[in-house]
């Protein structure tokens, strides 16, 4: 069943029930400050870092789920309720609520009275938005009483959950013409501070909780909406919040909006007073100034929607399946913003306390941005390989805030230097910035230690071949992609980190997937040293690809698939002479993207190996069989219950690369099948089953070894939102920039018998009409001539190109 609908035009997804199986959530924000909000009104606020900067308070593993969060109540003659439904959960006479590209509108009405609020925060804005419209529906004056309600976080989120002898002591509020003035701290370490405002006279305000909800009371017990009365409480210690209360009047028929603001700002060190003891709130008078009346509201989400219209319009597609065109020209390239801007560190299912930006996630992301905001790539990409060590491993995180590597998980990851080439090259190919090359580029942030980025690549492409076992493959380390495949860990204390523990170091367990990463990525490496200029490093680049290609056939192939790894004593991992993880997606998939047996017949034969074992209609698990007992030389993956996360799970992430390395081989019918099973517009019809977000990527859904085959977890922060974007653009629809221009080579089944890509690359405009059968090997013709090959030259900024394939 579904519980709302795609408004593709206004680009929304609606959801027309508060009572969906989950909460269903969005993201405001776009540069600096962001917002999680779900359909009922839960979530909260950050600056940066959801770390660090954290503006409002939420709950994880709450009771009842998803309480806590941006709260509109309306007395309307002592009936109190709220147009999110939570936290009153009065039933209303109707509910709506509209997730749209950064914002979200969410409109409920009873009682006469129809209220809608909207979220959203600002192009280059450090403040979070929320204009409230009362409308009255009867033929009677209607008296309301507003509350609005928000709880302060103390800043850093996990001290803000653990430190409660120093945090029930340090709260600390203004409030000045209506504002309210979040200065926890502010007098002593910190420089910043937050405000609540609203463009109306007050008739009240709280910023003491208890005095808000009543002492033991639960939000939907909230003491002031239900007096109809505010408090005027000041909060001393205890925990800070920030209520208003306006008293509206409405004649029958009659709208009235309110604009409430959630800034954040910052004094320079010497600014920090206007005099002792208050704050210097010249930055936040001008922005509550900016907001003051409901035209220049409505002008800021204006510019909000134009902002998303240029974005978007870099790659669209027109095909006549609405499921397909939404997925690619809204959801999946807004998702792809999203995680861009989160990586994995703040979403329903990441608290944004224990995880900053990820080398290898954030390397992996830029995949599916880079078309989007080039320049911001280019920003990621220098942060990213700042973080590097001179031996080309990397710190697996760093702090979004400091983009310092975090000390704590450190390093070991060996993966992690080969993704650094990938988002690299992917840059260079949209942008033709060959010259961020000779950015130099400190090693571990050390401005002493600065080399070129392309000596950041060289390293990064050696590391692999430093660190090589016994069969000639490369070490795992850590462990490699599969963060939860331990082969060096051995642990048996209960709590120890599966990631950060190596009990033993031996040299010998390895990776068949970073070798088939090193196949499939190294010739990007060697690409970028060819067009340098440096064809000496571009051999040497293509014989250690050559010999790593080698080293998988001879030692890698297991007969029927490739073997995922070697453990600790030098057992196969991943092949037919075990008894359980007898075969594991990832090396197959990237394998064959790296062209490993594709002339020679194992490719073909590992992809039929998935489908035979690893194929399920909510999509492909992660190995088989499952796991059923704990196996100390294997780590954590061995200790999930069967059909869940890494133990043959779905794992959204590594579909893709099966998908494109179908469409490797030319199999477009299954790439295109393969693409639709975990496609959230094709999941939608059961949602009931899926549970999340229909309309973005959840980066888990349980395998058929799981009592809930086809339940998803973890939506939003996933590398499969990029993965999946390259994959139906740049393979199924494919259209894929290249270093000296546009390749052209679909590989759709039949199903899409004709499409047209617009695509917009280097200031230049492709216009691209495909008539498909469903196979590989495009005729094209380019501006009425008929060209070989499917390589299509850069055309000069401005120019439109027009683009005829026939497959």
């Amino acid at each position: 069943m579904r519980y709302g609908h795609f408004d593709d035009e206004a680009r929304e997804y609606v959801i027309e029930t508060p009572h969906t199986p989950y909460p269903w959530i969005n993201y405001l924000g776009s540069q600096d400050f962001f917002g999680l909000v779900s359909h009922t009104g839960g979530g909260y606020s950050f600056y940066r870092d959801a770390k660090l900067r954290r503006l409002t308070r939420y709950r994880y593993n709450n009771v009842p789920v998803d309480d806590g969060g941006r709260y509109f109540s309306i007395n309307d003659g002592g009936d109190v309720w709220s147009p999110s439904y939570r936290p009153y959960k009065k039933e209303l006479d109707s509910f709506e609520t509209r997730h749209g590209m950064g914002y979200t509108r969410i409109t409920g009405s009873r009682g006469g009275v129809t209220a809608s609020v909207l979220l959203f925060v600002p192009v280059g804005v450090n403040a979070e938005v929320h204009r409230v419209e009362l409308r009255n529906d009867t033929e009677a004056v209607k008296e309301l009483s507003l509350f609005s309600f928000l709880e302060f976080n103390l800043w850093n989120a996990e001290d803000d959950q653990t430190n409660y002898q120093r945090n029930l002591s340090i709260g600390e509020v203004e409030v000045v013409d209506g504002a309210i003035y979040h200065k926890t701290e502010y007098r002593e370490r910190r420089n910043h501070y937050a405000v609540y405002g609203v463009n109306a006279p007050i008739d009240g305000f709280d910023t003491d909780r208890d005095t808000f909800l009543g002492f033991g009371n639960g939000f939907h017990e909230s003491a002031v909406p239900h007096a109809g009365v505010s408090g005027d409480s000041m909060a001393s210690g205890w925990y800070p919040i920030a209520s208003h209360h306006l008293k509206v009047t409405l004649e029958p028929g009659e709208t009235k909006a309110f604009t409430f603001v959630l800034g954040y700002l910052e004094n320079d060190q010497e600014a920090k007073w206007e005099q002792p003891g208050i704050i210097n709130k010249v930055g936040a008078h001008e922005l509550l100034a900016s907001f003051a009346t409901d035209e220049d509201t409505l002008a800021s989400f204006a510019e909000l929607n134009a902002y998303w219209d240029g974005l978007l319009g870099s790659y669209t597609v027109e095909s006549g399946d609405e499921r397909l065109d939404r997925s690619v020209n809204i959801w999946n390239q807004y998702q792809c913003m999203v995680t861009y801007n989160m990586s994995r560190s703040a979403s329903f299912f990441e608290t944004g306390m224990g995880r900053g930006m990820g080398f290898r996630d954030s390397s992996q992301d830029l995949l599916g941005f880079v078309h989007l905001v080039p320049e911001r790539a280019r920003e990621r990409i220098l942060d990213i390989a700042a973080t590097q060590f001179e031996d080309g491993s990397a710190y697996h995180q760093y702090q979004p805030l400091t983009k310092r590597g975090n000390h704590v998980l450190g390093s070991g990851f060996n993966d992690d230097p080969l993704w650094l080439i990938l988002g690299v090259a992917a840059y260079i190919k949209e942008t033709g910035d060959f010259a961020i090359l000779d950015e130099m580029v400190p090693f571990d942030n050390d401005e002493s230690k600065a080399r070129s980025l392309m000596e950041h690549l060289r390293r990064s492409f050696d590391h692999p071949l430093e660190k090589a076992g016994p069969h000639g493959l490369p070490l795992i380390g850590r462990a490699d992609w599969n963060d939860c495949l331990n082969l060096n860990c051995f642990s048996t204390e209960p709590g120890e980190s599966f990631q950060t523990t190596g009990n033993k170091t031996g040299g010998v367990a390895e990776s068949v997937l970073i070798a088939g990463m090193f196949a499939s990525i190294g010739p990007e490496y060697a690409a970028l040293a060819r067009h340098r200029g440096d064809v000496a490093e571009a051999e040497r680049a293509e014989a250690a690809i050559a010999g790593m290609k080698a080293a998988v056939l001879e030692h890698g192939w297991d007969g029927d698939w490739f073997t995922r790894a070697f453990d600790y004593y030098g057992n196969p991992v991943g092949s037919h002479l075990n008894e359980e993880g007898k075969i594991w997606i990832e090396p197959q998939g990237f394998c064959v993207m790296g062209g490993i047996g594709v002339e020679t017949g194992q490719a073909a034969r590992a992809l039929d190996s998935v489908r035979e074992r690893l194929n399920t209609p909510h999509g492909i698990v992660l190995l088989n069989p499952a796991y059923t007992e704990y196996r100390v030389e294997l780590g954590e993956v061995s200790t999930y219950p069967p059909g869940y996360k890494e133990n043959a799970g779905i794992f959204c992430h590594n579909n893709p690369w099966i998908i494109i390395g179908e469409t490797v081989l030319g199999r477009a019918e299954i790439a295109w099948e393969y693409w639709k099973q975990i496609a959230p517009a094709y999941r939608e019809e059961q949602s009931e089953v899926h549970r999340l977000e229909p309309y973005v990527y959840a980066q888990m859904i349980a395998g058929k070894d799981a009592s809930r085959h086809g339940e998803a977890k973890n939506s939003w922060l996933t590398g499969t939102a990029s993965w999946n974007f390259v994959a139906v653009s740049q393979h199924l629809l494919g259209v894929r920039p290249d270093y000296d221009g546009l390749i052209v080579d679909p590989c759709i089944g039949a199903e899409i018998g004709e499409f047209t890509v617009r695509r917009v690359v280097r200031g230049a405009t492709y216009v691209i009409h495909v008539v498909n059968s469903g196979g590989k090997g495009a005729s094209l013709t380019v501006d009425g001539e008929p060209v070989d090959g499917m390589h299509v030259p850069y055309a000069a900024p401005g120019s439109v190109v027009q683009v005829e394939a026939i497959v």
